[in-house]
């Protein structure tokens, strides 16, 4: 059976920009659609479900913020939005609207490619059991399954390991099967790319999955903002992370605990350790830790 090529889409309405960033997706390996504006490329993105989706800011008609919302609503690409603003609100309204990641313009290429190669080497270094995507509404309701290594529809075990495994193994240096993790009821499963709450698949961008990833395989350990920063980040700028990098994981965070219904005020799965980090809530009797 031949391979599905590996599609990126672009939205960007300069073509100039247009033309470096089909080169640059193009030099990694990818075959490229190119759009010209929100509304093209949100039905590129539903019709070629693309892994990586790069998306200006600036364009007629819709903007890129409301153009990323739409297809965070039928896609799970990873999407890069770029946009000549610097102010720092600008950077965190575009991971609001869902972004994983976000360049500023004038950029250079050889760093958009290291972040996409970056991005690339972390799914591929985790194996995957299936070829379709995490739910999202569209692959609800019936609509064609994606070929991404991502999550498959696959029974949630009844070995998983909690939080409590984790500190554990720390602790006593046994090898555990870190395939699932649970906590309070909240699954995931690396290899499958999947997060589950009670029965509930619930879809996580690429970013929002990283870090609760390396949340819960930390256990109680804090994790520090510029630790979870530098699990999203690129290997070409992690040795610095920046306010707004900080700023971007406070973002991220948010967005997470929203999608898995976890009220920071009263956390169930994630606390805030005020002035140093965060890590997953207690593993007491009264916990739900099974």
């Amino acid at each position: 059976m031949p391979i599905a090529p590996r599609v990126a889409v672009v939205i960007e309405d300069d073509a100039d920009i247009r033309t470096l960033l089909a080169t640059v997706l193009e030099q990694v390996g990818f075959e490229t659609v190119l759009t010209g504006n929100g509304l093209d490329g949100i039905e590129a993105v539903r019709t070629h479900d693309p892994i990586v989706t790069t998306l200006d800011v600036s364009m007629p008609g819709i903007d890129g913020f409301e153009t990323a919302k739409r297809i965070r609503a039928i896609s799970s690409t990873y999407l890069i939005m770029l946009t000549a603003r610097t102010e720092e609100i600008d950077t965190l309204q575009g991971l609001e609207s869902g972004a994983d990641d976000y360049v500023t313009k004038p950029f250079r290429p050889r760093e958009l490619r290291a972040r996409i190669e970056a991005m690339l080497r972390r799914a591929e270094a985790t194996p995957s059991s299936g070829t379709a995507r995490v739910p999202t509404d569209a692959t609800r309701s019936g609509a064609a399954e994606s070929t991404h290594p991502r999550a498959v529809a696959a029974p949630v075990p009844t070995r998983v390991v909690t939080a409590r495994d984790v500190d554990e193994a720390a602790r006593t240096g046994r090898v555990v099967d870190l395939s699932w993790y649970e906590h309070r009821g909240l699954r995931l499963n690396s290899d499958e790319h999947r997060v589950v709450v009670g029965s509930v698949d619930v879809e996580l961008t690429h970013t929002e999955f990283r870090l609760l990833e390396g949340l819960m395989r930390s256990g109680r350990r804090v994790l520090s903002k510029a630790a979870l920063a530098e699990l999203v980040r690129s290997e070409a700028d992690a040795f610095y992370v920046s306010e707004a990098d900080k700023r971007a994981v406070e973002v991220h965070l948010a967005n997470l605990r929203r999608k898995l219904g976890d009220n920071p005020v009263m956390p169930r799965f994630i606390e805030t350790v005020r002035g140093v980090g965060y890590r997953l809530t207690s593993n007491g009797e009264n916990s739900g830790i099974h």
